[in-house]
């Protein structure tokens, strides 16, 4: 398939479009499924705050995730990103309610690379808080 963003057509410092991605109780207990992480502060409200967490979170990998889904959602081809990090620095808290979290991710293109390469550094928020730190992709262009 192959990258859409082709790399002459971009330029150190641009901003790409936000993105925002729902999140509900739903979402995780699938993700769950998917991941084998059962851990009940991702489904069960009255064991996360049991444990002191303020209600139901999401999973660390699941909002990784979202990030990764925006990156090759901008590349158009998922084999373009060819390294992706993250560092977790507060949790999305997801409410038993029609609306849940939000997760709003966008990016800048911090630089261009030899081979048509680009670093795009991602910020990551859900509410106030930041959801991610140090998130860092580098995407094959065409």
């Amino acid at each position: 398939m192959g990258a859409t963003i082709k790399w002459d057509e971009v330029e150190q410092g641009q901003e790409l479009p936000a993105a925002e991605y729902q999140v509900q109780r739903l979402n995780l207990v699938m993700y769950a499924g998917a991941s084998g992480d059962f851990n009940p502060i991702h489904w069960n409200e009255r064991y996360a705050k049991s444990v002191g967490l303020p209600d139901v979170i999401a999973h660390g990998m699941y909002t990784m995730a979202q990030g990764g889904r925006y990156v090759t959602d901008w590349a158009g081809d998922p084999a373009a990103v060819v390294d992706y990090g993250v560092r977790f620095s507060s949790m999305v808290v997801v409410p038993d309610d029609d609306k849940g979290a939000t997760i709003s991710v966008s990016g800048i293109i911090e630089e261009k690379l030899p081979d048509k390469r680009v670093v795009v550094v991602l910020t990551a928020r859900s509410g106030d808080s930041r959801v991610l730190s140090k998130a860092r992709a580098v995407v094959q262009l065409a």
